[in-house]
């Protein structure tokens, strides 16, 4: 049963295996620059190993962002029409996207009531979270 200690999702692949090595190869990569400043024969496979390790960390971070922000757009709509259905009023606009992501996980019953608190008193996405009492699982998202 999902509810707010146990809905964070992390990917061991991604989280906890790939992310710590492309950092430690960026740090590596650093390194060796800073060692080869000076030495001719390095110094350019030490500055093109760095360029290209930045460059897979950047993909890779973007790799993440950009299906994320597709998702909170689709989240966003969702719960725009999910309110409408349940009030017969537009979602306040108000409310800003981290608000509306975290608010996917309140009930029906308790949605438009804790919809419009969060707008009112600008909560947090944690305080919104913290706030709901029938936890609505998420299980799609990473």
């Amino acid at each position: 049963m999902q509810n707010y200690a146990n809905h964070a999702r992390f990917d061991l692949g991604y989280h906890k295996i790939l992310g710590p090595v492309l950092l430690l190869t960026f740090i590596g990569s650093c390194v060796n620059f800073a060692e080869s400043v000076g030495d001719h024969q390095r110094f350019y496979s030490a500055s093109l190993i760095l360029v290209l390790s930045a460059c897979l960390l950047a993909t890779t971070l973007y790799a993440r962002i950009f299906p994320l922000k597709a998702q909170d757009r689709a989240i966003r709509a969702e719960e725009g029409l999910r309110h409408y259905v349940l009030t017969g009023k537009l979602l306040d606009s108000r409310l800003s996207a981290p608000q509306v992501v975290a608010l996917r996980f309140a009930s029906d019953a308790e949605f438009p009531t804790l919809a419009s608190r969060a707008a009112t008193e600008n909560l947090t996405s944690k305080e919104i979270k913290q706030s709901i009492k029938t936890w609505r699982p998420d299980d799609y998202r990473v």
